[in-house]
């Protein structure tokens, strides 16, 4: 029996799933935390990668990976590791949520031309979070460091080097290479102008490996796939096909869906990400989703299980109870500076139970429009797997299949990440064409039924509502 590993490095912990290649039957799994890791939503958010190499060690012992031949390493995405021209690190590595790189993204934005010019180039337009953003802040705020520049690798491009004993050849995958903002999943190039834009002089980058290629071997051995960002390991761990969509419900809501070609949006809407079958995992996101239900259940002073528990106890429209999530304004759609809206206020309406189903109505509108963003530009939606905090309330999990409407699956508990690159490293020892083909275990799908036509009222009576109170949408 071959047998294959993926390691998933997130930004607060490591975690290692050993599974057998043929079948994806998971054999073993662990995790550590990483050491000094800072929590999303600190003033910064940087780490010494030595802190990765120690947490892997320690998620590695007791031998779990005893007759593994073959690894696949999933990261955040969005990172920076910045090494000068000795392979010897600048400074510590900058991390997917560090918050200082916004004003730099602006000033990115702007000097190109906007969001369509962005778009046109590599499919994205920066943000905060943006690898090319990231750059320009380290040029701004560390000058001598940025001059000290002279490769620049992702999470998953330096743990993949790591393991395979520090090689001459650096190297990286089209999904996480998606996410930088200076490579496009269109071109399948690098935009060396645009490197050279943000950091003042072109840094070496990886080179981009095909799907089931190969990194190399490790000194043990051990072959190494390719890797990816963690988004395009959790479709393939999830086993997502044409037609499939991913509904991820944390803080923000995260869509990806699986498409056959890259788009370009001009407004900056779709993020157009490669993922790591060959195919295209075009992404749109909103800033209100767990969060408007932490919120709610605060002011109904319960927690998430009661909010669930009191949505259930309401009926689809919440008695004419609508919320517009909008806390913290909107991406999608574009209200920057909006704030929430309740209404339908009435005697009979103004019960806990009501506002719980309408705080869930609500946030679950936000991603339906999410979604018909993609369906809008020829993206097929015919089933959508819920993952994420707030995908595990019994009332998210009862009211999404009518909103969404299409079959809402379910995934068990898993660490999906890790469990997709353990699968692309399956798919490289192979050498197939395609990947091993590993069933979804202990899955529910929940089909709307009937009730789509009670999910599509509802949805009216929200898009009434926002109507109403944000005649600026048209």
């Amino acid at each position: 029996m071959a047998i294959s590993a993926g390691i998933d490095c997130s930004s607060q912990n490591t975690k290692i799933v050993v599974c057998d290649s043929d079948t994806g039957a998971i054999l073993r799994e662990n995790r550590a935390p990483h050491p000094g890791a800072t929590a999303a939503g600190s003033a910064t958010a940087e780490i010494d990668p030595q802190s990765w190499l120690r947490s892997l060690g320690a998620a590695a012992e007791g031998g779990i990976l005893e007759g593994v031949r073959a690894i696949g390493v999933s990261a955040q995405q969005q990172g920076l590791i910045a090494q000068d021209a000795g392979g010897v690190l600048v400074r510590p590595a900058l991390l997917r949520h560090d918050p200082r790189a916004g004003r730099a993204a602006a000033q990115l934005l702007a000097e190109l031309g906007g969001p369509g010019a962005w778009t046109e180039a590599v499919g994205s337009v920066p943000t905060a979070g943006s690898t090319v953003a990231k750059l320009r802040w380290l040029a701004e705020a560390e000058p001598q460091n940025a001059k000290r520049v002279a490769e620049v690798l992702l999470p998953h491009d330096w743990l993949v080097w790591q393991l395979l004993g520090h090689p001459a050849r650096r190297t990286t995958d089209r999904g996480d290479a998606s996410s930088t903002g200076y490579w496009s999943p269109a071109t399948g190039r690098y935009r060396g102008d645009l490197l050279a834009l943000a950091l003042g002089h072109e840094p070496a980058v990886p080179s981009v490996l095909g799907p089931a290629e190969a990194a190399g071997h490790s000194p043990e051995g051990l072959l190494i796939s390719a890797g990816t960002g963690a988004a395009m390991a959790t479709a393939l761990g999830l086993g997502l096909d044409q037609g499939d969509a991913v509904v991820s419900l944390g803080s923000n809501g995260t869509v990806h869906a699986v498409h056959d070609k890259p788009l370009v949006d001009p407004d900056g809407t779709i993020t157009a990400l490669a993922d790591a079958t060959g195919r295209h995992l075009p992404q749109v996101t909103t800033l209100n989703a767990a969060r408007v239900l932490q919120a709610t259940a605060e002011l109904l002073r319960t927690d998430a299980a009661g909010l669930s528990e009191l949505a259930l106890r309401s009926t689809p429209g919440s008695y004419g109870l609508v919320l517009l999530p909008y806390l913290d304004g909107e991406h999608t759609p574009a209200l920057p500076h909006a704030a929430g809206t309740l209404a339908g206020l009435r005697v009979d309406s103004m019960r806990p139970e009501h506002l719980a189903r309408a705080a869930v109505e609500g946030m679950l509108c936000g991603l339906a429009d999410a979604l018909d963003v993609l369906r809008d530009r020829g993206v097929a939606v015919r089933r959508v797997f819920l993952t994420g905090s707030a995908g595990r309330l019994p009332a998210v999990q009862a009211i999404a299949p009518l909103l969404l409407g299409v079959p809402v699956v379910i995934p068990a508990p898993a660490d999906y990440a890790a469990i997709g690159a353990a699968r692309q490293a399956a798919w490289a020892l192979a050498g197939s064409t395609t990947p091993p083909q590993w069933p979804l275990r202990d899955s529910v799908t929940v089909d709307p039924g009937e009730d789509v036509a009670v999910g599509r009222a509802v949805r009216q009576q929200f898009a009434a509502v926002r109507a109403q109170a944000h005649p600026e949408l048209g």
